[in-house]
């Protein structure tokens, strides 16, 4: 049996100098999104029931898949996810990620994301614990805030 130190629920949560509608947009659009997430191109409607699925900015490599549960554009946006760029990670079961986003009085919004239900998923847990989730959200904010990626 496989352990891990990483939550079966993590959450982060960080304030963004940007508009709910900038932050959903660079969520949802892979124009965005490969400048941030890894260099992943997120494909889907975001349409409750709809794929969710993750490639390589080249789409040559599948990286992520799901399905989306919940979208309330500009405010929450609910998708399983189960990672398939690690072999072992990619027979465990599917996991939940929740985008949660709340205007603020002074200009700024609190994002909130939160990884939940991998019980069942220790590798993923691992991969997508702390730094993981953390230089995605700090890419975002960068990017959003500055208009540069955080790295090249």
């Amino acid at each position: 049996m496989t352990t891990t130190t990483a939550q079966a629920t993590q959450l982060y949560q960080l304030f963004i100098k940007a508009t709910p509608e900038q932050i959903w947009e660079a969520i949802t659009s892979p124009e965005f999104t490969t400048k941030y997430f890894h260099g992943s191109y997120v494909d889907s409607t975001f349409q409750p029931g709809a794929p969710y699925n993750g490639y390589s900015t080249d789409r040559s490599q599948h990286w992520v898949d799901g399905e989306i549960i919940e979208a309330d554009p500009p405010r929450r946006l609910q998708h399983s996810w189960r990672t398939l760029y690690d072999p072992e990670a990619a027979v465990e079961p599917h996991s939940r990620v929740t985008w949660e986003i709340e205007p603020q009085q002074n200009g700024t919004c609190l994002l909130t994301v939160v990884h939940d239900q991998l019980e069942h998923s220790p590798k993923t847990a691992e991969s997508v614990s702390g730094i993981g989730w953390m230089t995605v959200l700090s890419g975002l904010k960068t990017l959003l805030e500055t208009g540069q990626p955080l790295a090249e």
